[in-house]
């Protein structure tokens, strides 16, 4: 059972509370430093085991983000290295490197984000501004640090190699190595124009979540990269507008139907030479994943075909280049790729997760491609595979098996004998993000729940804490405690959709909730393929303050979304916009019903595939609604992106009536005057601005009003903190003035006005 608020309290050691609980404001949420206290990401433990790294954001900018280490022998917590040292001026990022921080979800990030281990444990490779340098251990302060000589440019994805010879990186659409014994740097390849090599497209970056395009043997030998020629891929014009210019972009974005990158899949040796390249399948599929095996005699790469509904496994002997495909993966309707392919070191077998009894579970097979057992089976989802512990048996896996909003730690018996019994390692609810260590022996555990932000703690591998790298907690030198008193924690349930599966919504009831009154509501969801919005975790803390100020905030996971097995996804199979709505609508009716909600002041709230979401709703159930903001929506699925389009409609010529009755415009007729503010970001490369300018375009020309609000030089995710605050100071006001003053209701009991609850008064109900 969890702790209330007012048991927190008083389980806080005897610390007092706050006397008078300060009110949550959007500007606070948005400065440093952060409300949910030390920022923790990029957690990786050294290949010795012997320390834990992590970056952790500034003190006095909670977006810039240091180097730290935390030593298992002496439990020290150390600044290895501070941004704003090496780069006093800040950064100035090239083309490249701000696409890619924008598809790894990172754009609103600076200093440190990416960092490996030397693979004896002995330092640390990191880029900054560009530039790479070598953080040495056991060495005098002053000499800890290297700037390695690498020219100049702009270095992108850099890595150590597994033995420790070469540091390698992309420069300028090219494959570099630098030799840590001789001094000597080496360019690999040497392309231009529309050839790049070791990078990933744009697709695989966005849409099957690969973020690099070259793999080193585990011996040193070679380095597996992938060459593609984007030429193929037309090049879409694009007006990218900021507050003092106008640039245009010539961007080759692959939209659906269109050509994708020509690629192809080579070996190179560190030591220069020509690329031997792998005959591989049809080029308008998909390059998924590379992977080597243990003993570098081989790699396999995952070849995805163009409709997504067969993956192939493909072995590779690295030095005839003879082929052999080991396994393949069908689907009706799609194939989701994922990262728990796992090479047993010990014997010649390998770990595979696949969807094909309609969830995600975990097989073990021979190398030759013999399946030998499920390593699980039943009706629940796995989410991946966290680490293998060969000397046990066992293998670590993340999953919502006890409770579909959670995420636990759960142990499997390679031999099979617990397929459908997983051990749960990890005790708290809520949700819980591991690292294990290479040999399994212990873990990593980034904790969060609705009552605890995240805290960080090092775990035997049986679940038993060892120690804590930030406990986070929640006492009275927090950034989050003058704010507690007022914490509102969720509420979970389920509704039925139309085919009687099972939806699940969070609900956080106002700041002095009175069920005898009616409040208005902020119902904000997601509603896309691939994710999951109703989860147990800390807050989304304009969550909170939406309720701080007098509304029901909700949220329901409609069909199509992650996380509850096969039927429940491919729900949206060839159209988007139908049953995701009818789940939406579902989550509505059951909002008016409740004695607590007013009707007449249910608000809708969006962004991405949310944004599309909000626009759909309002045209479909427009008397349910009083209002919605929709930021940077999909309009019409013809402009985004071959891979995530085409996976769940196929392409416009093959599916012209799905892509019709998918893209908001047949609906529009239905969305009545004042009722939608629109966001677009002005130089967005994701969702382009052209979606909303068709919006804007129909709705002008049938007569429709509405709101609209753009952002110079914004992309997608409105990253910059002055952005962030605007925009959801444009939100919470949007709702307080169209949704929560609207119109007239009764109290809970059928009597007068007196029983409707506006936002204003709820910044003085304590």
């Amino acid at each position: 059972m969890r702790l209330t608020t007012a048991l927190l309290f008083a389980a806080l050691l005897g610390t007092a509370a706050p006397a008078m609980a300060e009110k949550l404001g959007i500007d606070r949420i948005y400065d440093s430093p952060s409300l949910s206290g030390p920022t923790v990401m990029g957690l990786k433990i050294a290949p010795d085991g012997a320390r834990v790294t992590f970056l952790r954001g500034s003190s006095d900018d909670q977006y810039r983000m240091d180097l730290w280490e935390y030593d298992r022998k002496d439990g020290q917590i150390r600044l290895l290295v501070a941004a704003r040292q090496l780069e006093p001026h800040g950064e100035h990022l090239d083309a490249a490197e701000r696409a890619r921080r924008e598809r790894e979800r990172t754009a609103m990030y600076s200093g440190i984000l990416d960092y490996h281990w030397a693979p004896d444990g002995k330092a640390i490779l990191f880029p900054l501004n560009g530039k790479l340098y070598l953080y040495r251990l056991g060495v005098p302060a002053q000499q800890a640090i290297e700037q390695l000589p690498i020219g100049a440019g702009f270095a992108l994805d850099p890595k150590i190699s597994p033995k420790g010879r070469y540091v390698s990186f992309i420069r300028e659409q090219n494959l570099w190595v630098y030799d840590l014994k001789t001094g000597k740097l080496r360019e690999l390849t040497n392309d231009d124009g529309t050839i790049h090599d070791g990078e990933a497209e744009f697709v695989a970056q966005e849409e099957l979540d690969r973020h690099t395009g070259y793999w080193w043997a585990p011996d040193d030998s070679a380095i597996a990269f992938e060459r593609y020629n984007d030429a193929p891929v037309p090049e879409a014009e694009r007006f990218d507008i900021y507050a003092d210019h106008t640039r245009v972009v010539k961007q080759r974005y692959p939209f659906a139907g269109d050509s994708n990158v020509i690629w192809q899949l080579g070996l190179i040796s560190p030591a220069g030479g020509a690329p031997r390249f792998i005959d591989t399948p049809a080029q308008d599929g998909y390059l998924a994943r590379v992977n080597w095996l243990p003993d570098a005699k081989a790699l396999t790469y995952q070849w995805l075909a163009r409709d997504q509904k067969k993956l192939e496994l493909v072995k590779v002997d690295a030095a005839t280049l003879a082929q052999k495909t080991l396994l393949t993966e069908t689907s009706k309707t799609w194939v989701d790729v994922n990262s728990d392919l796992r090479f047993l070191k010990g014997k010649s077998e390998f770990i595979w997760g696949s969807q094909r009894s309609g969830w995600n579970m975990l097989y073990l097979y021979a190398d030759d491609g013999r399946l030998l057992h499920p390593i699980s089976t039943g009706a629940w989802h796995i989410d991946g595979v966290l680490g293998v512990d060969e000397k046990k048996g066992l293998v670590y896996v993340s999953s919502n098996r006890d409770f579909v909003p959670d995420r636990q730690i759960y142990a499997l018996q390679l031999d099979g004998s617990t397929a459908d019994a997983p051990i749960r390692i990890s005790r708290r609810a809520g949700t819980h993000v591991a690292s294990f260590a290479p040999d399994g022996s212990f873990y990593v555990d980034t904790f969060n729940s609705p009552e605890q932000p995240p805290q960080v703690s090092v775990h035997a591998a049986d679940g038993a804490r060892l120690a804590w790298i930030e406990e986070n907690r929640l006492d009275a030198q927090h950034p989050y405690w003058p704010y507690l008193k007022d914490h509102i924690e969720p509420e979970f349930g389920t509704l039925q959709a139309a085919d009687g599966q099972t939806l699940y919504y969070r609900v956080y009831k106002p700041l002095c909730f009175d069920p005898r009154k009616r409040y208005p509501v902020f119902d904000t969801f997601y509603g896309g393929p691939r994710a999951q919005s109703v989860t147990d975790t800390w807050p989304d803390l304009f969550n909170e303050y939406m309720a701080q100020h007098g509304f029901v905030v909700f949220t329901l996971d409609n069909r199509g979304m992650a996380r509850r097995g096969r039927a429940f996804a491919d729900a949206v199979y060839h159209q988007f916009g139908k049953v995701e709505v009818q789940d939406q609508e579902t989550g509505i009716d059951w909002l008016r019903r409740q004695p607590w909600v007013d009707p007449a002041r249910i608000g809708a709230f969006g962004w991405s595939y949310g944004g599309y979401m909000t626009v759909m709703l309002l045209s479909h159930a427009a008397a349910q609604l009083a209002g919605g903001v929709a930021v940077a929506p999909v309009t019409n699925w013809k402009l985004y992106d071959t891979a995530y389009t085409e996976r769940y409609l196929g392409t416009p010529k093959e599916n012209p009536e799905g892509y019709k009755l998918s893209s908001v415009f047949p609906w529009i007729k239905n969305l009545p005057s004042h009722k939608l503010l629109l966001v677009h970001g002005m130089a967005d490369d994701n969702v382009l601005l052209q979606n909303s300018i068709e919006l804007i375009n129909a709705l002008q020309q049938q007569g429709t009003q509405f709101r609209l609000m753009l952002y110079p030089g914004a992309k997608h995710g409105l990253s910059s903190p002055a952005q962030r605050k605007h925009v959801f100071h444009l939100i919470a006001d949007y709702f307080e003035r169209q949704v929560a003053r609207r119109g007239t209701c009764k109290d809970a009991a059928g009597g007068s006005e007196a029983g409707a609850i506006t936002a204003g008064e709820y910044r003085d109900c304590r």
